[in-house]
């Protein structure tokens, strides 16, 4: 947390998971520590980078105040991941009811007798989480884990000759109740054809 007299902001540093071609934002909140109200700006060394919403606004007194500041998307890292930019945070006290469309440059024009209070930021780049597969060219499927690329895992093989195994006997159990069940279809059959043979003869329709 920065500390001043005014405000206070939280956190202390701007601080972005730096990812390349992918706009990025963070929070900060600013609070105000009086019972006056009190109007801020934010100011940066790199404004074309940077979009900061709200850049100016009024905090009421005992209240808190939250400005979104979003990096614009980077087509390349700087070195060592380090950053040069920062951010000024001005502060000065303000006359009660003061609204954000009141808000005026000579406000915080120090040199026109206001009492300017001023906190720099710095700005710090975050290596995003590095994933499972981290340097390979395509991440393997969800569940699936690999070797060396060499020499097939003795546990996947065994695994694979199993189900492999097992589906062949799934193939001839259904081919064996296929069968059986046609040699029970010709059994009633014939039995059906030996009772209606003897219900002619009974008949004496049968010659």
């Amino acid at each position: 947390m920065s500390t001043g007299e005014l405000l206070s902001s939280e956190p202390s540093e701007l601080k972005f998971p730096f990812e390349l071609k992918k706009q990025i934002s963070c929070s900060l909140q600013l609070s105000n520590k009086t019972d006056n109200y009190v109007a801020f700006k934010v100011k940066t060394t790199n404004p074309k980078k940077y979009c900061v919403r709200p850049n100016t606004g009024v905090v009421l007194p005992r209240s808190t105040c939250d400005v979104i500041v979003t990096m614009q998307a980077q087509k390349e890292a700087p070195p060592d991941m380090q950053c040069r930019d920062k951010f000024l945070l001005q502060s000065v006290k303000v006359n009660d009811g003061l609204t954000a469309n009141d808000i005026t440059a000579e406000m915080f024009n120090k040199e026109a007798g206001n009492v300017v209070e001023e906190c720099k930021l710095k700005v710090v780049y975050i290596s995003p989480p590095s994933t499972a597969q981290e340097g390979s060219e395509e991440g393997p499927s969800p569940g699936v884990s690999f070797s060396d690329g060499k020499h097939a895992n003795a546990a996947e093989f065994a695994s694979g000759a199993r189900a492999f195994t097992e589906g062949l006997e799934a193939q001839e159990i259904s081919s064996e109740v296929k069968f059986e069940f046609s040699i029970m279809i010709l059994l009633c059959a014939s039995a059906y054809a030996g009772l209606i043979l003897i219900y002619l003869n009974n008949c004496n329709l049968f010659w």
